[in-house]
């Protein structure tokens, strides 16, 4: 019996250092994640976390944008120029205009982030044009097209026309795409390609106009139940009627030179690549090119 009651001795010893060392190896595992039914899911990377564009999709019609403004899908931070639009100096990545206002805009908020920059200079002029919506260039022939060119090689005035452009256009036209019920991104592409042209003042020209009459012809608007896809093309064919026949004699001439851009996403239109999903093959034409 003596023996016996020693081998079972030993027995619960060894059940007992075996049970320790199962708690110690749990103990030392990771603990399981909390699950957080309220918590929002991470955004993966072909999401769109605003509910608006994935960075994919916004780099597209960013690249799209480009190729009207400056004929490549390359950003242009260092372009400007005056191309006798009745805006002044059209430059950088999105046509700032000195008549507009939304190039001194960029330059003065590089300069609140830079006060050295060499642009600097121009802003009791930029403001007075901007104030006074005048296409003159007076007071910018002496550099500033080239200052403007220069500064670009800096990413703080890259990053200030980003700023501007985001705060200026893109956010607008997604509020204005929510307000109007839209769900594609190709539809969100046009305003915002729109917006950067027309602007999104009151006039007979800019995107709420147009979108007014984009209701009219269509029925009412994506939110009302109208099918998407046939709104986007009566939106595009009064864009076009706009261009074609601008209520401003300054723009006038040069808009009608300019319905290559409702060509463009006209042609996307017809792919039905209402995701913009690349690559995009535009071949049009002014244009014969692949945004990938």
């Amino acid at each position: 019996m003596e023996l016996i009651r020693k081998i079972l001795g030993c027995y619960f010893i060894l059940v007992i250092l075996f049970a320790c060392l199962i708690g110690c190896g749990a103990a030392q595992q990771p603990a399981e994640p909390q699950i957080n039914s309220a918590a929002t899911t991470p955004a993966s990377p072909n999401s769109a976390a605003d509910g608006w564009m994935t960075p994919q999709q916004k780099l597209r019609a960013e690249q799209i944008t480009s190729l009207f403004e400056n004929d490549t899908i390359e950003l242009q931070y260092g372009y400007a120029e005056n191309i006798n639009d009745g805006r002044g100096i059209t430059s950088g990545r999105a046509g700032f205009t000195t008549a507009t206002g939304d190039a001194y805009a960029v330059v003065q908020l590089y300069t609140d982030k830079s006060p050295d920059n060499a642009l600097a200079k121009y802003l009791p002029r930029l403001k007075e044009l901007a104030e006074s919506g005048s296409d003159s260039t007076s007071g910018l022939n002496d550099g500033y097209s080239s200052t403007w060119a220069n500064e670009a090689k800096n990413p703080a005035f890259r990053a200030a026309q980003d700023e501007i452009v985001d705060r200026e256009y893109y956010r607008p036209a997604m509020q204005t795409g929510d307000q109007i019920g839209l769900k594609t991104a190709l539809a969100r592409a046009c305003l915002y390609d729109t917006i950067i042209q027309h602007g999104g003042g009151e006039d007979h020209d800019g995107l709420p106009a147009l979108i007014q009459r984009t209701h009219q012809a269509a029925g009412g608007s994506p939110s009302d139940g109208i099918d998407e896809a046939p709104w986007l093309k009566a939106f595009l064919k009064t864009r076009r009627a706009t261009l074609e026949n601008a209520t401003d004699p300054a723009t006038r001439q040069a808009w009608a030179e300019s319905t290559y851009r409702v060509d463009v996403l006209e042609s996307i239109l017809a792919q039905g690549n209402f995701d913009l999903h690349g690559p995009i093959p535009i071949k049009v034409a002014w244009f014969d090119v692949t945004i990938p």
